[in-house]
């Protein structure tokens, strides 16, 4: 059974209560009245326990009892319950209220109350910016696994990676040049002493990038509202993509400056 609202029980309560106090300020007031009322109250004594019993407001009863004595013809459908008809002196006209809908055992069912639904429930109209796993974004890394994947086997076929002899101690060559990942480092020496260009600037470049997530605090992940972000990494690929591509194609023997289209080039993968 679903649980009621502890705002709607209070709301139930007081209007019930209320209802009560109505009905017995009414029940107060026409005791004096004529013989047929008082005689017909005293035949319903049952009738207020059955509305205490129940909880149903007084006037939906006394509307119910209405009805079922229009319905039949003046007279109560039931044993022990009693209407009050008014004199033909006094000049009013009874009228018949509409049938109520009775549930089980007699009692007249009612709504509580109305509840609007942004009270009870949380309604969110913002689209929301995110995706599943699968089949999303497991789709496109895998798409990307096989391109990569061709494209080495073509690679493969067409360059060739021969292995190189034995290195030999009496002959060193000329020049002779790291890896190309460690290539950068090597053209900072060329440049700076070697403590400069092998600690103290790799460093810094290092604590650099430590510091980028507490420096740019922006939460978006949005390219366009990461530019200090996207400028700062920028810097840094490109600043070591020279150094290397100057060690590559613009180094020859003795480690000099040269032009490719001279002198050839001098790297081998």
């Amino acid at each position: 059974m679903t649980e009621i609202p502890e705002h709607l029980r209070k709301r139930a309560e007081e209007a019930r209560r209320k209802a009560q106090e109505a009905a017995g300020g009414g029940d107060a007031g026409a005791a004096p009245a004529g013989g047929e009322a008082a005689s017909g109250a005293a035949g319903g004594d049952d009738a207020p326990q059955s509305e205490a019993a129940s909880r149903i407001p007084a006037h939906l009863l006394e509307r119910s009892r209405a009805a079922r004595a229009a319905s039949g013809g003046g007279e109560s459908s039931e044993p022990g319950t009693a209407v009050a008809t008014a004199a033909p002196a006094s000049g009013a006209v009874a009228t018949a209220a509409p049938p109520v809908a009775a549930g089980p055992g007699g009692h007249t069912q009612r709504l509580l109350t109305v509840v609007k639904s942004g009270s009870i429930q949380d309604v969110r109209a913002e689209p929301v910016d995110k995706v599943h796993v699968w089949p999303h974004l497991l789709v496109v890394e895998f798409v990307a696994a096989l391109v990569l994947t061709a494209f080495l086997l073509l690679f493969s076929i067409f360059v060739n990676a021969p292995l190189q002899t034995l290195a030999n101690v009496n002959r060193t060559p000329n020049p002779s040049k790291a890896p190309w990942y460690f290539l950068g480092l090597q053209e900072l020496l060329t440049m700076f002493h070697p403590m400069v260009a092998g600690v103290t600037i790799p460093g810094v470049g290092l604590f650099a990038l430590i510091l980028a997530p507490y420096t740019d605090r922006n939460p978006s992940n949005k390219p366009e509202d990461r530019k200090f972000a996207i400028a700062l990494m920028t810097m840094f690929i490109m600043f070591w993509a020279v150094l290397v591509i100057i060690g590559v194609f613009f180094r020859g023997p003795g480690f000099n400056f040269t032009f490719p289209w001279r002198e050839g080039l001098f790297f081998d993968l």
